[in-house]
């Protein structure tokens, strides 16, 4: 998976071949194989890789000590730096990368936010049952949470159109004070 990031980086997935990441690993072609069948499943399993990574530190600071709302405050914030600092080498956007996997990547991303979502809701449920939050649907809102931090996220844009790492760390804070804002019990 290092190898398919650097060449992804490198080479953009178009030109990325199979030989190369033989290659690029030591190996050959034929044991590639031995754990994907393609091309595409070996990008997709590298986002899948990104993706449960994000996921490990999502939970890490929804199990933390800090306050509910601080906590959310500070995973609104590290899904968006973290897939930031995932493909922050890369010169061209996700989208772009991948544009010949696009179908099988717009399911996954399904997934992956339905899964992030679980994670969130889990702490805006416990932020209700402390008072913090007047929330109803907790999925209904974590969804929703997602959403709006999904427009910082170096899929539709590259990360020099993004902007730089403390640009974006900014502008993700700002927009996880001011959805927070509107999750708070008065």
């Amino acid at each position: 998976m290092d190898a398919t990031d650097r060449l992804l980086a490198r080479n953009g997935y178009k030109e990325m071949t199979i030989d190369d990441l033989a290659a690029e690993v030591g190996i050959g072609k034929g044991s590639v194989y031995l754990h994907f069948k393609s091309k595409e499943d070996i990008a997709l399993s590298h986002i899948d890789r990104i993706i449960e990574g994000l996921k490990k530190r999502l939970r890490h600071i929804a199990e933390s000590e800090a306050a509910c709302d601080k906590r959310i405050h500070e995973m609104l914030v590290e899904r968006v730096i973290y897939r930031f600092d995932s493909v922050q080498h890369y010169s061209q956007s996700l989208n772009q990368l991948l544009a010949r996997i696009r179908p099988s990547l717009l399911e996954r991303r399904k997934r992956y936010f339905e899964e992030e979502a679980r994670i969130f809701a889990e702490v805006l449920d416990e932020g209700e049952c402390q008072g913090v939050f007047k929330i109803g649907n907790a999925m209904e809102k974590a969804r929703i949470l997602l959403m709006a931090t999904n427009s910082l996220l170096p899929y539709s844009l590259s990360t020099q159109e993004l902007g730089d790492r403390k640009e974006i760390e900014a502008k993700s804070t700002k927009l996880a004070t001011l959805l927070l804002e509107g999750l708070l019990k008065r």
